[in-house]
């Protein structure tokens, strides 16, 4: 299934996969969650973002992260 909020066009940041019409990267949306912002605060200083556009990046890592293998980021002492 394709996510219709989600593009990727070399010539708007490099290519990374952005937020359709804008040019918000997925992963500045999933930093600025990740750092505790809600969407509301997403939109109110990015009012070019949407709810379904916020809700798609999400999506779209969870797709990307569901089809490969992850690497531990820190070993675990036995």
């Amino acid at each position: 299934m394709q996510n219709e909020w989600i593009t990727s066009n070399p010539g708007v940041l490099g290519g990374k996969p952005v937020i359709r019409g804008t040019r918000v990267s997925v992963a500045f949306v999933l930093k600025l969650l990740s750092a505790g912002w809600t969407m509301d605060q997403i939109m109110e200083n990015y009012p070019h973002l949407t709810k379904e556009g916020i809700l798609s990046a999400l999506e779209y890592a969870s797709r990307v992260l569901d089809g490969q293998w992850v690497v531990p980021v820190r070993e675990e002492k036995p």
